[in-house]
């Protein structure tokens, strides 16, 4: 490329989506303190944190991978994986775990065939658990498609997730 010319040099990498990453972290000055506004406009522009994303980004802010890696897994609203089209986020903090949200995980994961932290293959519903999502007295609380839902029985998780499960596909008219 030729010094002067008006076009835009490529990212290294091949995907241009890092060269907005890099504006991210180019606005907030390469500063480690910066890490979960970066992780998060990283997220929204990949769609999901994959660890060669946690690394670049380590590498960027010159922050250890541990550090970066233990924000990415603490907060659940980061995500590791993509993410399905319904997302049921349980908390398994110790007031929701006390009043059911293991009876609860087991059975969802049962209806759903996949563990939390993974997404059916069909790609419809991602199964989440968190640490604390701050609603203790509404325990046990999952986040169901970004509505908080107190007081969750097993029942109530197992409706919600096999409406999802049953639910036609839109068809675009």
């Amino acid at each position: 490329m030729k010094s002067g010319g008006n076009r835009t040099k490529e990212h290294p990498s091949g995907d241009n989506r890092f060269k907005l990453l890099d504006r991210s972290i180019t606005k907030h000055q390469s500063s480690g303190s910066a890490l979960i506004e970066v992780l998060h406009a990283a997220q929204e522009i990949f769609g999901y944190l994959e660890e060669d994303l946690l690394v670049y980004v380590a590498r960027a802010l010159r922050l250890p991978m541990s550090s970066v890696w233990g924000v990415a897994t603490f907060y659940h609203l980061f995500r590791l994986k993509p993410k399905g089209k319904h997302t049921f986020v349980l908390c398994t903090g110790t007031a929701c775990y006390v009043k059911g949200a293991g009876e609860i995980q087991h059975a969802v994961e049962k209806l759903c065939g996949v563990k939390f932290g993974e997404t059916t293959p069909d790609q419809n519903i991602s199964l989440i658990s968190a640490r604390c999502v701050g609603s203790c007295g509404l325990a046990p609380v999952a986040v169901v498609d970004d509505a908080v839902v107190g007081k969750l029985t097993v029942t109530d998780a197992q409706v919600r997730v096999d409406q999802w499960k049953h639910q036609p596909e839109e068809i675009a008219q």
